[in-house]
């Protein structure tokens, strides 16, 4: 044996692992409760994160539609003194938009709605 193995086998009394085991072999003798309890707080610690991610994202989609919603209405091309013509206004693609984002606007708010429920009841409330 070498100096540095005798040296370990000396401090751990010669048996090593059975007298001061270390995070593997804890890990090994583990119970069932305390896996299950380690694998539900993972799964749980990993969803609810993923959860409040999402309602984020659609908290930041909403705004950011709704503010290129009521930028539609600066018909203003270059500057706060400037009129778009009449003639160059375009009434069926400006309504077209218009509704396209309010649709997509109330989608996310039903989607928003759902998962702020869901959370709450899942995880206790945000």
């Amino acid at each position: 044996m070498t100096d540095e193995s005798q040296e370990l086998v000396s401090s751990t009394g010669g048996n090593g692992i059975l007298d001061n085991p270390g995070a593997f072999v804890s890990s090994l003798k583990r119970n069932n409760k305390q896996i299950k309890e380690d694998r539900a707080t993972a799964i749980a610690e990993d969803t609810q994160l993923i959860y409040k991610r999402k309602i984020e994202d659609l908290q930041l989609n909403i705004k950011k539609m709704k503010r290129e919603q009521e930028n539609m209405l600066d018909l203003s091309p270059t500057d706060k003194l400037s009129l778009i013509l009449a003639s160059d206004f375009d009434s069926a693609a400006y309504t077209d938009k218009d509704v396209e984002l309010g649709v997509k606007i109330r989608n996310l708010e039903i989607t928003l709605e759902i998962a702020t429920k869901r959370y709450n009841y899942l995880f206790g409330g945000m």
